[in-house]
């Protein structure tokens, strides 16, 4: 949508913190006039305001080239919309921004959002598209933000508590740069947000759920990384779709069963945040965690892997939290304890498959 100068000013800003595939992803999607659904006041309708988008790393040579070239190796041929604006500095980045995106990966994003915290204003809304537990912890990105806003005064000064959500799914990011259809879960205890959000991002071929239950929402985001490791596993061993079907429906399982002893709800898991993310994790070539697995089915060892793959493989620092959860919770996670063996034990991902084929047989059941 062509602007005439004068109107800029009047532009609501989203910043994207983190300029890895999703950080990418989500700056082109919120600079395309087909975004940004609705303005204020007109029941959803018609259409939005444009955004002013902001994108901020925490490596200004990285961001630099990103601003310079409009392209980035983490993502090939994607290419970032001129209007989305690569800032270098901090401040300039939050300033003024009323709904920021973190994409930043959870085991960096305590250290980030506090050298961020002072910058962010006390109204902005911050929605979270990590996905893990942080280790130290076992908190989710969102408690983690929201315990470092807290520590640093960052609340609202009317007592007001944050607007803080996140946006998950199924979300492989080669094909969302290609605009391919998809849909995605907003989640958080404020519907207004979660309706925030489905504006935003919403588009003719981006479909926004949205869901209260924050908590069940990050944790199948989470867990489902762990049991995509397993179905790579099952792929570098050759072992068959059957297996890895029969696999990903006990991992299903598992992701349930823990998120119920939190206390997060049942019908969390069966949908686009559960089922849908576990689903596309396991089976696409390009998602990262399941290639992670399959390079160990393969017997590549786990820190030839990392110390060579450009990306962040959540998968593998989350499976200790989530052993850690399952142990808290006295929830049984069998094939995660497999994962986490074959990780942090030495375990040969053969034998690993054995130990669970060899286990008491029974009941289906699930959550």
């Amino acid at each position: 949508m062509a602007l005439h100068r004068e109107h800029l000013e009047g532009r609501p800003i989203v910043t994207v913190l983190g300029v890895g595939q999703m950080g990418l992803v989500l700056a082109g999607i919120l600079a395309s006039p087909d975004s940004t659904r609705a303005a204020e006041g007109d029941g959803g309708q018609g259409p939005a305001r444009p955004v002013r988008v902001r994108m901020w790393g925490h490596s200004p040579e990285e961001a630099g080239r990103i601003a310079q070239t409009r392209r980035s190796p983490r993502l090939p041929g994607f290419i970032l919309p001129d209007d989305v604006h690569v800032m270098l500095k901090d401040a300039p980045a939050l300033d003024g921004a009323s709904v920021i995106f973190s994409a930043i990966p959870v085991q960096y994003t305590r250290d980030t959002w506090h050298r961020l915290a002072p910058y962010v204003h006390p109204g902005a809304s911050i929605v979270s598209v990590a996905k893990g537990i942080e280790t130290t912890t076992l908190m989710r990105p969102t408690q983690i933000i929201a315990e470092v806003l807290r520590e640093q005064g960052r609340d609202d000064p009317d007592g007001k508590p944050r607007r803080i959500g996140c946006l998950s799914g199924p979300t492989i990011a080669a094909e969302l740069a290609r605009c391919l259809p998809a849909a995605m879960i907003a989640a958080s205890d404020d519907s207004t947000l979660c309706h925030d959000v489905q504006r935003l991002i919403g588009n003719s071929w981006m479909r926004v759920y949205s869901n209260t239950d924050l908590m069940g929402v990050e944790l199948a985001g989470a867990v489902k990384n762990v049991i995509a490791i397993a179905a790579g596993i099952v792929d570098g061993l050759q072992a068959g779709n059957n297996a890895k079907s029969a696999l990903l429906a006990r991992g299903l399982a598992e992701i349930a069963r823990l998120g119920l002893a939190m206390g997060a709800s049942h019908d969390t898991f069966f949908g686009i945040a559960g089922v849908g993310d576990l689903a596309t994790t396991c089976f696409s070539p390009e998602g990262r965690n399941r290639s992670c697995g399959e390079a160990l089915g393969r017997g590549q060892r786990l820190d030839e892997y990392l110390a060579q793959s450009p990306y962040v493989v959540e998968g593998v620092a989350t499976a200790k939290s989530v052993m850690a959860l399952a142990k808290k919770y006295r929830v049984e996670m069998p094939i995660t304890a497999a994962v986490h063996a074959v990780l942090f034990e030495g375990m040969d991902p053969i034998e690993a498959i054995g130990n669970l084929m060899a286990r008491e047989q029974k009941i289906e059941r699930v959550g």
